[in-house]
């Protein structure tokens, strides 16, 4: 997203325990709910996030934040509510951190990465069910299995992830859910809540529900704010190519405004990313780019599926210059250098 993004913490949450028990009114406490603007798609998402610091670092879904050109986020512990920016992003893990702006005493809810977690364990999600904000809706159920797999993918940008090690419920989480706290019968926060919202969507049946285990989102909170950059986790603002790619082979999926995006042909296709829009002023227009030309490279590697798209570009950040490869309508290959701009976080 556009505001210049803060300075990663150099006193990441990583100490703190998450042991003791909290009523559920002492876990809403420690809970935000975020909206995300996507002003390029003209679409609005609703989200959750969990306050890992007094001075507003929240840890959320990637795919809250993903397209966002404004964020704001409301405590639930003192009814204020705050403007927002990305500090850092994962999305090989679904996660990111945000910053409240001018954010201060707010109540913390740390993780519980070293909880035991068993099939049939009673857990209840909180989050921002609907996104009808106010207190956190309660959602309860147990443990149904450890380890899980599902495949996630994003429309605006087309590009798939698969998400490992989930814990799956049977609780009933909903859209807007997605970021908060999953916590046990103590209260202990033992996951993020992992649901569908705008513009994502999870190869799973509705009925099910998933959360990333505490450990992970530890790890990789601590990450982001420590701004350790990696072949998964981005730090800072993120590059814009301003393309609408075509997701028709995506399952579920339809196009977007995303970011830098990738973006898959329809079944039949060239391998690439297809352009279905190119956003006026953007670097793609710029560097005269249209509709129907297949991106086929970046910096010299390849792209083959929307994905491979997205990964390349999340290597840069606004200001960079690549090389980027395509093919137009008429089969003729092109090259050029341009410079990304700044777009539409995560």
């Amino acid at each position: 997203m556009n505001p210049s993004t803060p300075t990663p913490s150099q006193s990441p949450p990583a100490t703190q325990s998450g042991s003791g028990t909290r009523s559920l009114a002492q876990v809403a406490a420690g809970s935000v709910d975020l909206v995300s603007e996507q002003g390029l798609d003209g679409t609005e998402a609703a989200g959750t996030g969990i306050v890992l610091t007094a001075d507003g670092m929240v840890l959320t879904n990637n795919h809250v934040i993903s397209g966002a050109t404004s964020l704001t986020g409301v405590d639930i512990g003192n009814g204020r509510s705050y403007t927002a920016s990305v500090i850092g992003y994962d999305r090989s893990h679904d996660l990111a951190l945000v910053q409240l702006h001018g954010a201060s005493g707010l109540t913390t809810l740390p993780l519980a990465p070293s909880a035991k977690v068993a099939v049939g364990d009673a857990v209840t999600a909180l989050g921002n069910a609907g996104g009808r904000g106010g207190q956190p809706a309660q959602a309860s159920g147990s443990v149904t299995a450890l380890g899980q797999q599902i495949v996630a993918t994003d429309q605006g940008s087309g590009s798939s992830e698969q998400l490992d090690g989930l814990i799956q419920v049977d609780a009933p989480i909903q859209a807007g859910d997605s970021g908060g706290p999953l916590v046990n019968s103590a209260g202990q926060v033992i996951g993020i809540d992992t649901a569908a919202s705008v513009g994502y969507r999870f190869s799973s049946a509705p009925t099910q529900g998933f959360a990333i285990p505490a450990a992970q989102a530890q790890a990789t909170a601590d990450a982001i704010a420590a701004g350790r950059a990696s072949a998964t986790v981005h730090i800072g603002a993120t590059a814009w190519l301003g393309v609408a790619i075509d997701t028709s082979g995506q399952s579920g999926a339809g196009g977007g405004l995303g970011g830098g995006g990738g973006g898959g042909a329809g079944s039949g296709a060239a391998a690439g990313a297809t352009i279905v829009q190119v956003v006026s002023g953007s670097p793609a227009e710029n560097a005269g780019l249209s509709a129907g030309d297949v991106i086929t490279a970046v910096d010299g590697s390849a792209v083959t599926d929307p994905t491979g798209l997205t990964t390349l570009l999340d290597r840069h950040h606004p200001g960079d210059s690549i090389t980027l490869g395509w093919t137009d309508a008429f089969g003729q290959s092109h090259s050029t250098s341009l410079q990304l701009g700044s777009g539409p976080a995560g």
